[in-house]
């Protein structure tokens, strides 16, 4: 069975004790978050790193680390059942102005309710609900929400 692999990251930013997270609205029409395929000889970072920033036109962020979620799926293609894995890291940014991609309809920060309602899939909601426990869990979240 054929087999893809892309990285991406949940990209979020707080402002006034509050957390926004970025979604991307796919030309495919649905919702998603910024992720692409690996390049030959990237680590799953540098892939991330580069997806966002062409995605997103972000360049100006802080990788959180301890956070490392990966989701599966399957999807046809060609007539092909493939078998695709996507990695993604946590990415902190300052920046509200972020620029959308030819690959996309829409961008925009939205609080985490309207992140989970938004996001298409499944896999994509959960992994925001587990970047937004550890971001709430972590030192100085007090602060937030």
């Amino acid at each position: 069975m054929p087999e893809e692999k892309s990285c991406g990251a949940i990209v979020f930013r707080k402002e006034k004790n509050k957390i926004f997270y970025l979604i991307l609205q796919y030309n495919d029409n649905y919702w998603g978050l910024p992720k692409g395929h690996m390049e030959a000889g990237e680590e799953e970072k540098e892939t991330a790193i580069r997806e966002v920033g062409e995605e997103t036109g972000l360049r100006d962020f802080n990788i959180i680390n301890g956070f490392k979620e990966k989701i599966e799926y399957f999807f046809k293609k060609g007539g092909q059942t493939i078998h695709k894995e996507v990695v993604f890291f946590l990415f902190e940014t300052k920046t509200i102005n972020v620029k959308k991609s030819f690959e996309h309809l829409d961008i925009k920060w939205v609080p985490y309710k309207e992140a989970i309602e938004k996001l298409t899939y499944k896999t994509d909601k959960e992994v925001m609900k587990k970047a937004d426990i550890f971001i709430k869990g972590r030192k100085r979240m007090s602060d937030f929400e």
